[in-house]
């Protein structure tokens, strides 16, 4: 798969379980050639969870990409109206994140991003994670899979039995998933086995 040329938004919000994961898909989005400008909720840019240090998370994303993070709404301002991005992956994509996305409501810099790239008519690609993802969520999830320009990373519940409402997106399948949405189509199950 080839993103050679692309310049791709690669954001991250709250999901500090998968945070490793993100990172892994970020680091094939990069080796497919794509120009990565990485994109941090406040939450992400700043704390110290038991996965990451802050400071950690920024060091492997520089070895990743040279482009600095876009960590406040006013850095994300400009996404828009420059049209800086070809394609934004949101990934982990937390409930949270989710229901304000679908209520067009945008007070961190990845949903500024996400604003602009909907307004661009530009795909904006979905990695869920959220533990209530077929509960309170569930409706937000409904909802995205209707949006224009909007592509869900293929996801399934993550442990049926010990938290039946949680659902995660597989985070091998955004490379994949990206490449379909810069043709204009959905990858195919949206709900994996």
């Amino acid at each position: 798969m080839n993103l050679e040329g692309k310049t791709v938004g690669f954001a991250m919000t709250g999901s500090f379980c998968t945070l490793s994961r993100a990172l892994n898909a970020m680091r094939q989005v990069a080796q497919a050639g794509a120009e990565i400008i990485p994109i941090l909720s406040p939450i992400v840019y700043e704390s110290d969870t038991r996965f990451y240090t802050a400071n950690r998370l920024k060091e492997e994303i520089a070895v990743i990409t040279p482009h600095p993070i876009i960590h406040t709404i006013v850095e994300a301002e400009p996404v828009g109206p420059k049209k800086l991005l070809d394609i934004l992956i949101i990934a982990p994509c937390t409930g949270n994140t989710l229901a304000k996305l679908i209520n067009g409501i945008v007070d961190t810099p990845v949903l500024m991003a996400a604003k602009a790239q909907l307004r661009n008519e530009r795909p904006v690609v979905i990695a869920v994670s959220s533990n209530d993802g077929l509960t309170q969520n569930g409706r937000s999830i409904g909802a995205l899979c209707g949006m224009r320009h909007v592509y869900v990373v293929p996801f399934s519940q993550d442990d049926p039995t010990g938290k039946p409402a949680s659902v995660v997106a597989h985070f091998d399948l955004v490379l994949p998933c990206c490449t379909h949405a810069l043709a204009g189509r959905q990858l195919q199950p949206i709900l994996a086995g």
